[in-house]
């Protein structure tokens, strides 16, 4: 499997692409959600490969990726002429912070030498890309952000949040997923629509294997009144033209949310996609295309 060093971490990435006898197509970036992984984009890229070279990675600490790296393994990555100290502070400045996942996908970019892209991204990880599109607008073409949005802060109900998903992410026994229907169980707060058994299954998996302080830090971090406060300045400084999907009964981020935000841009446009909830492009995965090529100006055959 194909790694690279970011920062000083192991990161998981791979290319969906199509051959063509025309010139360079531009790269369109994935980016999956919080506790999954690029897997789940793949049915996605399959189709838009067509017309783009599509970039899955795995986030840090979360599917393939790994987590923070320990004083010695980072040690291996820095320059001969560093020395451990340099390394152990290297990996005090990695933190949990959305605008740190923004700051490697930039990192990732220069590694692969890679200037302009699109970017599609998905629940927590459009929080990242939006955050992206403001720090580095010169690299990005189009977005695409997949149930996103902006939300008041409630601090009796943050807390209740954080003190129930720190009690998922320390108890998850990785001999949970050998159990049946496990995973209809799993997945039952994020679908309206029925998605493929495999599809569910590697949902699970994810959630499994990501990192502790991974999946922890990030959910104190993108749920948080910081955040609340930070995202609907996000949206209303955007210039990158960018089209947020929203699924009609997602109870993660509901649609309301999302609306709010591409109210809050004139660069934002909005759709809803009925029948579905927190995983649009697998619930319903016909009309999701046509609304994301009709937004990339891409011609379809019933087009002409």
């Amino acid at each position: 499997m194909p790694y690279i060093n970011v920062r000083g971490v192991e990161h998981y990435y791979e290319w969906v692409k199509k051959l063509s006898g025309s010139s360079a197509k531009p790269v369109m970036v994935f980016i999956h959600g919080w506790s999954g992984s690029a897997r789940y984009w793949h049915s996605t890229a399959d189709v838009l490969s067509e017309q783009f070279d599509c970039l899955l990675y795995d986030l840090r600490g979360f599917g393939r990726s790994r987590g923070k790296p320990t004083i010695a393994q980072a040690s291996e990555s820095v320059a001969e002429s560093q020395s451990l100290q340099e390394a152990s502070e290297a990996i005090r400045e990695l933190t949990y912070e959305l605008e740190e996942y923004a700051d490697d996908l930039a990192a990732l970019l220069d590694e692969l030498h890679i200037q302009h892209v699109y970017i599609h991204a998905h629940s927590m990880g459009a929080s990242v890309a939006t955050l992206f599109f403001n720090l580095y607008p010169q690299r990005v073409e189009r977005g695409i952000l997949t149930c996103s949005g902006v939300f008041e802060y409630d601090e009796k109900a943050f807390t209740a949040f954080h003190k129930f998903g720190g009690y998922v992410v320390k108890f998850r026994p990785k001999w949970l997923g050998k159990i049946p229907f496990v995973d209809r169980m799993f997945m039952a707060r994020f679908l309206y629509s029925p998605i493929p058994n495999s599809e569910r299954q590697a949902f699970l998996e994810d959630f499994l294997q990501a990192d502790y302080d991974a999946a922890l830090g990030t959910i104190f971090t993108s749920v948080s009144k910081a955040q609340s406060e930070l995202m609907p300045q996000e949206f209303a400084k955007l210039t990158v033209p960018t089209l947020l999907v929203a699924g009609q009964y997602d109870k993660i981020i509901p649609a309301e949310m999302g609306r709010q935000a591409a109210a809050l841009s004139d660069k934002v446009q909005f759709v809803l996609i009925p029948n579905t909830a927190h995983f649009p492009m697998l619930e319903d995965a016909p009309t999701y295309l046509q609304q994301v090529k009709k937004f990339l100006q891409i011609k379809t055959p019933v087009d002409g």
